[in-house]
């Protein structure tokens, strides 16, 4: 636990709060809207969830959401699920996408980015032109508002045109990365049933090329309801039969069409990890997204046209349609399509030098690889012009903060967040304003009623808790396909606290408020009644240098009992002798607690984790208690699916 009164590693200086957006968005407010002047951020976050009706309206103004038809009122109904935002109203996302073409077409809309690490531009004007192309290509194809277009295609500046042409039309977007195999690409596609594919012939990472020609061809086998495929040469390769050329869609200079679809038509779909069973295909809305996006975009994360914006991701993640959400704002974004560590592991830190970036997101675990290779950024290149660097997909632990902040810039506004698939947005994470607490995320954001419940629905604070929302949020799913009755999106937040989202997460709201992750609550261990979050051993156990990863499970046992087991993988040439083990008891026992030591410590060939990077403890947990490898795993949400059969086996013997 933090305590009390802790010193902040970082601080916006007084000229740095003065030019924040969200600064003068709380002036605005405070004179057009009844918004609190003075208080700083926690007045205006309380304001925030207190008048949720008053606040989005303020959002819209503030950023000119441009309304085809007016909207009745800001929110119809309130209640979760189900909540309707802005009835009445219609618009397009992709127009305010591409709004800034107007006053800067020339200037780069997009910085592509391959493993040569060398930016290519791509101007406002030049991808207005290629969207309004294609747009016209997709309608011509019969391509019509609501009809889904699907895309296995990496982070690459065509995808982005896809996806904007895509959302003009009124289609719905989906995407996977083309490192996904075909039965991973199939449980998600086949869901929604596409009538567009766009494909590339493979792809490069790690300096070599992967050839995906034989996985695209299976996907259009066992895709009946595809009209056409638009195939990318990324390889450089020859049009299939029955394909069309992207260069033939996009060479015409013409002015896109923007179709006005309500408020909340579908955008996208977004796929959950989907451990077991199918993926959950979350389907969110053009208006939702637009809004939810230049709030955090804008307000939280300080973007604005002079900003580049790089978040490394692949478009098989929500933070790639995030970062393509950049463009919102009128800022230049950053597609960076290759390996993170290419071809040494300071290769990101490359890119934002080279790039100029401004903001630069990565993932926690990044950071920590770079800590353990000795990686030096602030001294090896010139990092000047990046004012904040973001981390998500697991906890930054403390020692990833004080290596930023000692390895990057000692200036260095650290912004950790954490937010979901589900909301394709953060619950909590950057605030310019605010000071940032060594392995804590700033705070709640706009918006967003956060707290910290105990098990009979009451807020704690200073306390480990549920992560619960108890408002709507724009971005919320409007539903997920193939859930006619929604009851499975009630029972995938809403089973716990009838009419309050519930995430899944252990968290702590501290007395500051500001917020501490502690992992995922459906996997936290429970000793003796105390809750414990795996993320703090994995921080404490990764910090020896033997130790490559780790996973840490807890299984209650029929005669009462509790075994928490320790998996580690160990860094070449590291051997688990007893002298490691004392090492690791003694690392967790000194900065955790003795509660907190495995009762076994077992080495493993590797860690399991879904395609999106995280570790799978739930699956694992399943294996353990003896569920068959089909029932606790769906095979094609897995990165390495022979890692789970060691698993088995131990439970087989432990049996």
């Amino acid at each position: 636990m933090t305590p009390a009164n802790p010193t902040p590693l970082w601080q916006p200086d007084a000229d740095r709060i003065a030019r924040a957006q969200i600064t003068r968005f709380q002036a605005w407010a405070a004179e057009r809207h009844g918004a609190p002047a003075e208080g700083g951020y926690a007045a205006l976050h309380r304001w925030s969830v207190d008048e949720l009706d008053t606040f989005w309206k303020a959002v819209t103004e503030w950023f000119d959401v441009r309304f085809s038809t007016p909207y009745t009122r800001v929110l119809g109904d309130r209640s979760m699920p189900g909540a309707q935002w802005f009835p009445g109203a219609t618009l397009n996302y992709a127009e305010h996408a591409l709004r800034a073409s107007a006053a800067r077409p020339d200037e780069p809309a997009l910085l592509a980015v391959d493993e040569t690490h060398e930016p290519r531009p791509v101007t406002w004007a030049e991808l207005r032109r290629q969207v309004g192309s294609l747009a016209a290509e997709l309608r011509a194809l019969g391509v019509r508002p609501g009809d889904r277009v699907s895309a296995y295609v990496p982070n690459i500046p065509q995808a982005v045109v896809a996806l904007l042409a895509t959302a003009a039309v009124g289609g719905v977007w989906t995407s996977c990365a083309p490192d996904f195999g075909a039965r991973s690409v199939l449980d998600r596609f086949q869901q929604v049933e596409p009538v567009v594919l766009f494909t590339v012939d493979g792809y490069h990472y790690g300096g070599k090329e992967h050839d995906r020609r034989e996985i695209v061809a299976e996907l259009r086998r066992e895709l009946p309801t595809l009209r056409a495929v638009v195939h990318i040469p990324l390889l450089g390769t020859d049009t299939p039969e029955g394909s069309l050329k992207w260069s033939d869609l996009t060479s015409a200079d013409t002015e896109p069409v923007f179709e006005q679809v309500p408020f909340d038509h579908p955008l996208w779909v977004l796929y959950s990890s989907g451990t077991t069973g199918l993926p959950k295909a979350i389907v969110q809305s053009q208006g939702g997204i637009l809004i939810e996006h230049l709030k955090q975009i804008g307000l939280h994360c300080d973007l604005g046209p002079e900003d580049r914006f790089f978040w490394y991701t692949s478009t098989g993640w929500m933070m790639w349609n995030f970062l393509v959400s950049g463009l919102l704002t009128g800022t230049t974004i950053v597609l960076y399509d290759g390996s993170p560590g290419h071809p040494d592991t300071g290769a990101q830190w490359r890119i934002a030098e080279r790039t100029g970036a401004t903001l630069f997101g990565t993932s926690a675990a990044y950071v920590m690889a770079c800590r353990k290779a000795g990686v030096r950024p602030g001294r090896d290149h010139d990092l000047t012009r990046v004012r904040c660097v973001a981390t998500t997909g697991s906890p930054l632990p403390p020692d990833g903060f004080s290596w930023l902040h000692d390895e990057v810039r000692d200036d260095l506004w650290i912004a950790s967040v954490s937010g979901g698939t589900d909301v394709c947005s953060c619950f909590a994470g950057a605030v310019p304003t605010l000071p940032v607490y060594i392995g804590e995320l700033q705070a709640p954001c706009l918006g967003t009623d956060l707290q910290s419940w105990d098990p009979s629905g009451r807020p704690v604070v200073g306390e480990v808790g549920e992560l619960v929302v108890t408002n709507p949020m724009p971005s919320m799913p409007i539903r997920f396909w193939n859930d006619p009755d929604g009851s499975r999106y009630h029972d995938s937040y809403f089973d716990m606290y009838p009419g309050v989202w519930r995430h899944g997460d252990w968290i702590t709201v501290t007395s500051r408020g500001s917020v501490v992750i502690h992992g995922r609550s459906d996997s936290t261990l429970n000793r003796q009644g105390v809750r414990m979050g795996s993320a703090d051993i994995y921080e404490a156990v990764e910090r020896l240098p033997e130790i490559k990863e780790s996973l840490v499970i807890g299984i209650e046992q029929p005669d009462g009992g509790y075994w928490m087991p320790l998996f580690v993988h160990l860094a070449p040439g590291a051997a688990l002798d007893e002298d490691l083990v004392h090492r690791i008891k003694q690392t967790i026992r000194e900065q955790l607690s003795p509660r907190h030591l495995p009762d076994e410590i077992i080495e493993v060939p590797g860690i399991p984790h879904t395609l999106t990077g995280k570790r799978i403890e739930v699956p694992v947990k399943r294996l353990l208690q003896g569920t068959p490898l089909e029932k606790a795993v769906n095979p094609g949400s897995i990165d390495d699916l022979d890692l789970l059969h060691f698993y088995e086996d131990l439970a087989r013997k432990r049996a």
